[in-house]
């Protein structure tokens, strides 16, 4: 869906906050395709169905898309509160990850989380 997003064909979800980080690159799709690339090999690994088709071409030597360790904390804690919800057995296997490393695209920079972020309160 963050393709078709990005490429136009969908209307609603174009300013979800997590296609900022693609938005903001000067070509939006290499990156997609090559963070779907990533996506596409996991889901293989855990059984999933991905349609390869749909990705794109690749592009070779994108830059670094930099993210704050303040938005991976974010982020993996969004992650487990779903996963106590959706699936136990993968939320006890992360649960106590000490190290959360990134995808291929991303290097980690101190920072706090995006102020694209919607923080939902508690």
């Amino acid at each position: 869906m963050a393709k078709n997003v990005l490429e136009g064909k969908i209307k609603g979800y174009k300013n979800h906050p997590q296609l900022e980080r693609f938005k903001a690159q000067d070509n939006p799709l290499d990156y997609i395709n090559a963070y779907l690339l990533d996506i596409y090999d996991e889901a293989r690994a855990r059984g999933y169905r991905f349609s390869r088709e749909k990705i794109g071409l690749l592009k070779n030597n994108l830059k670094d898309i930099k993210v704050s360790n303040g938005q991976i904390d974010y982020e993996f804690e969004h992650l487990l509160k779903k996963l106590v919800e959706r699936d136990k057995t993968r939320y006890n296997e992360l649960k106590g990850l000490i190290k959360i490393v990134p995808h291929r695209l991303f290097t980690v920079v101190e920072g706090y989380v995006e102020s694209w972020e919607k923080i939902r309160k508690k």
